[in-house]
């Protein structure tokens, strides 16, 4: 499928500020999966912007604004060709949990096992993951009962949460949004020692508003597999990734700073259209 992606961001403030530096993750991943034939990025007021790619291979876009401002806008215009690979079967054992630990490069997942900004790896977490693979032994069929099990434990609620929500905050609650399924089901795979990273794009739906969330697990003979907790699926044709990262931390689609009055407003708007 061939996606047209429009994403607008813009803040209005109080008070002019000054001196803002921003570091943007809007621009989709060039990998197998996907073929970004074009992304445009505007800034207004108009700005220099600059390129790099951060540790985890993600396309960072960064600008600052020294002198004062009422307003800020970010345009991000995408075009992607998505061609995922078919889902994997959902009731055949494909790897046991000894295959993961015996990899002879375990060492370069070990940042998707670990806890982090936003993931915890607690008791509760443990607890919570062995119930809900009790009798599995094998690592990508307890990824899908995971994924299951979030679907049903948590319930989606629109401004239930926000983007500093810890998974801990989450389990409590059992409620909140894409990104908190997102961190749920990887707590609970990393628990059970099952790298699995955080994922931030597009979903193709209608009332598209926002990026989406979903996670990639590491199945060996098979790569990383992405998994949607929200809606309880293997990903497809309708799902463009941005970028991965240990959690929402390292993907945020916006981050930066700036001085001035705290009292703004923020909309932001996402289009997203099938291409013939």
């Amino acid at each position: 499928m061939k996606w047209e992606i429009f994403h607008s961001t813009r803040y209005e403030y109080v008070s002019a500020v000054r001196d803002s530096v921003n570091n943007i993750c809007l621009q989709p991943m060039p990998i197998p999966e996907q073929t970004v034939e074009s992304f445009i990025l505007k800034v207004l007021p108009a700005s220099r912007l600059t390129h790099s790619h951060d540790l985890f291979s993600n396309r960072i876009s960064r600008f600052e604004i020294t002198e004062p401002h009422n307003y800020l806008v970010i345009e991000a215009h995408s075009r992607v060709n998505t061609h995922p690979p078919a889902p994997l079967p959902a009731t055949e054992k494909l790897c046991s949990f000894g295959a993961i630990q015996a990899l002879p490069n375990i060492e370069n997942w070990h940042e998707y096992l670990q806890s982090s900004r936003f993931v915890g790896l607690s008791p509760e977490a443990w607890k919570l993951a062995l119930d809900a693979t009790h009798g599995l032994d094998d690592a990508w069929l307890s990824v899908l009962a995971l994924m299951e099990f979030v679907f049903g434990f948590l319930k989606y609620e629109s401004y239930s949460t926000h983007v500093h929500t810890h998974m801990a905050e989450v389990m409590t609650d059992r409620r909140g949004v894409c990104q908190d399924f997102a961190h749920l089901l990887i707590g609970l795979c990393r628990v059970l020692k099952i790298p699995a990273r955080y994922v931030s794009g597009y979903l193709a739906i209608e009332k598209a508003s926002a990026t989406h969330a979903w996670v990639e697990v590491f199945i060996p003979g098979h790569g990383w597999r992405e998994l949607d907790p929200t809606h309880n699926r293997q990903i497809g044709e309708m799902y463009v990734k941005i970028g991965h990262g240990r959690d929402y931390f390292d993907v945020p689609p916006i981050s930066g700073n700036y001085r001035g009055t705290r009292e703004r407003k923020m909309t932001v708007e996402v289009k997203i259209t099938s291409v013939i």
